[in-house]
């Protein structure tokens, strides 16, 4: 089982991050109190050997990077995404219905529709205004209590609702957020929980991305706690691996975590992975401590590997026909290298092997997923990157059940395993 300190931080962590931009503030903040210091891209940077920093994107992505002492040769990168599937709601939301207010979502990702009905529903996001100086601001909204609930429609009116009834996002899944109520009525609550939790007066509301997430707090399941349960578990709770492990290393070598945003809708935005958040950076790091210019950077980037961290699908006690026999990974085995021939997952036999190692330096068990060869695959931003930047890549992750659930369970002791593994390749000194 992990350490008692590490799952409860991981706890907190899944908690307290509803959304992409509270779980980048989240590890924003714990960068800060390890001494990382925040640089903007807006301005000039000037780095030296051995500088600690992090960056944002959107507030929604985010890098961290560990500069070496030595020269700059190679960089051991961590990758994860912030975002899950979920329910957002539409620019303009407010459908007055029956004397009901319900709010108008969209899907986001390829999210499980079903769990999402009778939960108790809090809102979280980010919103815009403008201030009584004229001063536009971007604030994070997080309202922790129960606003919300999407109710099911009794057996007695759909005697088929177990027969595999298919559900309509548009016309199903409005939530009731209020009794009797109108358009008015959600600006005013709005206003009135951004005073609540920034004190902001007099302020007018020009847009704002906002999703519903569920209530019930993660917990450890199982007669001894063997398992966690959660929202947002995929990927999260790769944000949170990477980030322990980053700052458990012992600062020697040159190391990076970057965690985008979107991979759940294909990662193609100026914060995803197929956008040049990781370029960018890394060329101004490159630009100010490396060496030999265009060639310079292809020795760094090849001389560098990438881990991209994404939780893998844990063999299902109930739908074990669902796995190949030999590729079934187990809930609390250990790390899983994911591996896919066309290319969905950025695996080789190479980068493979570098993590067997490493598994083994660490200690920990590791396990290989391959999905049936009948069954489509998933992806994640590790292909992605691969082609973008060129780097050695690798995907693996902790196994889970659920995936894309409104809850997701994984298990009590793959966050330590994978942390140790992550930790030994911060430290490690030879890639190859």
């Amino acid at each position: 089982m992990a350490h008692a300190p590490t799952l409860d931080r991981l706890l907190h962590f899944l908690e307290r991050s509803p959304t992409p931009w509270h779980a980048v503030d989240n590890m924003a903040r714990r960068l800060e109190q390890a001494g990382y210091r925040r640089l903007e891209e807006t301005e000039a940077w000037q780095l030296a050997p051995g500088d600690r920093f992090y960056v944002t994107r959107n507030a929604s992505s985010l890098i961290a990077m560990q500069v070496p002492t030595d020269p700059l040769s190679g960089l051991r990168m961590i990758g994860a995404h912030t975002d899950s599937p979920g329910l957002r709601l539409k620019p303009q939301p407010v459908v007055a219905k029956k004397d009901w207010l319900q709010l108008s979502v969209e899907v986001y990702g390829g999210a499980l529709l079903a769990p999402w009905f009778d939960r108790d529903l809090g809102l979280a996001g980010r919103i815009h205004v403008r201030r009584e100086d004229g001063r536009l601001q971007g604030v994070l909204l997080h309202v922790d209590r129960p606003v919300a609930i999407i109710p099911s429609l009794a057996i007695h009116l759909d005697r088929e609702a177990n027969n595999g009834r298919a559900l309509n996002a548009q016309t199903q899944m409005l939530p009731v957020v209020l009794q009797g109520g109108g358009e008015a009525d959600l600006e005013r609550w709005l206003k009135r929980w951004l005073y609540e939790q920034h004190g902001l007066e007099n302020i007018q509301l020009l847009d704002y991305e906002l999703s519903l997430y569920d209530m019930q707090r993660p917990s450890r399941v199982g007669i001894e706690g063997e398992l966690i349960a959660s929202a947002r578990l995929d990927n999260l709770l790769s944000c949170f691996t990477g980030i322990e492990a980053l700052l458990a290393g012992d600062g020697r070598q040159g190391a990076l975590f970057v965690a985008n945003d979107h991979e759940e809708v294909g990662s193609a935005s100026a914060c995803g992975a197929q956008g040049p958040f990781l370029g960018d950076v890394l060329r101004r790091v490159h630009a100010q401590l490396g060496e030999g210019g265009e060639d310079g950077w292809v020795r760094l980037i090849q001389g560098s590997r990438m881990i991209s961290c994404d939780n893998a699908h844990a063999v299902h006690p109930n739908f074990p026909e669902k796995h190949d026999e030999h590729h079934g990974p187990a809930i609390n085995g250990g790390p899983v290298i994911k591996v896919n021939a066309n290319q969905r997952y950025a695996t080789n036999s190479a980068t493979a092997a570098m993590f067997r190692d490493i598994c083994r330096e660490a200690g920990t068990p590791v396990q290989t997923f391959v999905t049936r060869a009948d069954m489509g695959c998933g992806s994640t931003i590790g292909p992605i990157t691969a082609t973008e930047l060129g780097v050695p890549t690798l995907d693996v992750g902790i196994p889970q059940w659920g995936m894309h659930s409104i809850r997701e369970t994984a298990g009590s002791r793959d966050a330590d395993y994978l942390i140790r593994a992550l930790t030994a390749f911060v430290n490690r000194t030879e890639l190859d």
